[in-house]
């Protein structure tokens, strides 16, 4: 009779802090846990999508430390410490984000299944500060696709976003 080979010890879960949506959490996550899956499947955070689970599509765009991530190819522990805004913290005090306002004023969407990685991909990409033209938009949010080809109205309203932020820093100025 053969020897019987032993199995391997459980793998014990990793304790990290998040700050997510401005909320502070100490969770407890296989090694192997995605960003994306600790959000939507733990935290019930259903807005960041699961597309391609692959970084092709940008459908689970979230934003870590205000750059943004492709989720389903993050691990949560390399997060550890991190502040990460979903689609859900975008709005602040019931007031709509400056780029979810662009997003309905010029109709940015249709199925509605990339808009929150589209979202945080635009929030992300104003706080970059290298997008000044259409072109410039169409290519650093060349990660995140739609299925539906609603781009022109996406990149409209990634201009008025911008243009929206431009007038606020001059007035404040």
């Amino acid at each position: 009779m053969p020897e019987e080979t032993p199995l391997a010890p459980p793998i014990a879960p990793h304790t990290i802090d998040l700050t997510i949506n401005g909320t502070a959490h100490r969770l407890d996550v296989a090694p192997w846990t995605t960003l994306l899956d600790l959000l939507r499947e733990d935290l019930k955070l259903t807005g960041t999508k699961k597309g391609c689970d692959h970084g092709q599509c940008g459908a689970c765009t979230v934003l870590v430390d205000g750059k943004r991530v492709n989720s389903c190819l993050t691990l949560a522990v390399m997060k550890d410490g991190a502040t990460v805004t979903t689609v859900e913290g975008l709005a602040r005090n019931g007031q709509l984000h400056p780029v979810q306002e662009a997003f309905i004023a010029r109709d940015a969407f249709q199925c509605g299944y990339c808009t929150p990685g589209q979202l945080c991909s635009a929030v992300g990409l104003m706080a970059e500060g290298h997008a000044h033209s259409a072109e410039e938009i169409r290519e650093l949010m060349s990660g995140n696709l739609c299925r539906c080809g609603a781009y022109a109205n996406i990149v409209a309203a990634v201009q008025d976003a911008l243009a929206a932020q431009s007038t606020q820093r001059e007035a404040a100025e």
